[in-house]
């Protein structure tokens, strides 16, 4: 995969996923631009891109912007689409910016890109979460979508959008459906992005973390490398064009035996079974994990990391800075 030289735009590029992407395509001697509105909910963090901060462009700015993604779209290569509003609960307690964001600036890049750039590869972070409630195990790209709460329907929409376009106006497109994503840099501050987050925080602080219900449910995971391989393959290679992949791992693992690992990983640390908080359980999908075949099939991608391993990586970058993720703020 060669992208050196390429001028490539990435929204939502000092999030979690942003940031990891920025910092392998950088080394790779891409012209890499980032677009954040640093609003502090969403997970962009400064310090995510500091490794290679003078060596990119940060437009601070909105993708519910029309004007700026119109202008940001010109000239761009590749986008890789990663700006959302990903908390569950946020998106039940208040709709509309979920709408926004997920939605309806989805339809107004993806015009800016007709217009403006209809060459553009475009590759978009969609979420397992539309699946809703599963039918069946391991949940495959054929599996119906049935959403649970406000978020999955909007990221549905807006999955939903990348594909018509690809369809009708010929944008290539790419859509990537995510699951448990964890590594460096994601966001441990709270549980808005991932509760393995607030799982490795605690661990770190040598605080209890809390494991809901009876700890039996299975979910699968994928560590941030494995998840920007899969990005890159979809980027380069033209047979995903037009097409919706899952992504997952090799073997479901149940949430205690998850809190078990992050103990292993961390050497230190305790955790605490708790019943589901009711606001949590209206929307649980209960096991889920997810058949990633049609992604090992067409362009050879499967996950290299162990949860072990991503876990004891993690652990240690949060030991060394979560100063920077954190600080002094109490939890």
């Amino acid at each position: 995969m060669c992208f050196k030289n390429r001028n490539i735009l990435i929204t939502g590029g000092a999030g979690f996923i942003g940031s990891n992407l920025a910092i392998q395509l950088v080394e790779a001697g891409a012209k890499v631009t980032l677009v954040d509105s640093m609003i502090p909910e969403y997970g962009g963090n400064l310090f995510n891109i500091e490794s290679i901060r003078d060596r990119l462009t940060l437009n601070i700015s909105d993708v519910r912007d029309e004007h700026a993604m119109k202008y940001l779209i010109q000239g761009q290569d590749f986008l890789f689409n990663l700006a959302g509003q990903t908390s569950h609960l946020d998106s039940m307690q208040n709709p509309y910016p979920d709408l926004e964001i997920n939605a309806r600036a989805q339809l107004s890049i993806l015009e800016a890109c007709r217009r403006h750039n209809p060459a553009i590869k475009v590759v978009f972070a969609s979420t397992r979460q539309l699946y809703g409630t599963p039918q069946y195990l391991p949940v495959d790209e054929q599996h119906p979508i049935h959403p649970v709460d406000v978020n999955g329907i909007n990221k549905m929409a807006g999955e939903w959008y990348h594909l018509v376009y690809h369809n009708v106006y010929g944008i290539r497109t790419v859509v990537l459906r995510l699951t448990n994503t964890f590594g460096p840099r994601m966001r441990v501050k709270d549980a808005r992005q991932t509760f393995l987050g607030i799982w490795v925080r605690r661990v770190v602080e040598g605080k209890p973390f809390q494991v809901f219900g009876d700890g039996l449910q299975l979910r699968d995971y994928n560590y941030i490398d494995d998840v920007v391989d899969a990005m890159l393959l979809c980027a380069t290679d033209s047979r995903a064009d037009g097409q919706i992949f899952n992504l997952g791992a090799e073997h479901p693992v149940s949430l205690k035996a998850t809190a078990d690992l992050l103990l292993q990983a961390a050497q230190a640390g305790r955790y605490e079974m708790i019943p589901f908080p009711a606001e949590r359980k209206a929307i649980d999908i209960g096991d889920y994990y997810a058949d990633f075949g049609k992604l090992r099939r067409l362009l050879g991608w499967h996950p290299q990391i162990e949860l072990l391993e991503g876990l004891t990586r993690t652990v240690r970058f949060y030991k060394e800075h979560q100063n920077c993720y954190w600080g002094d703020d109490e939890l």
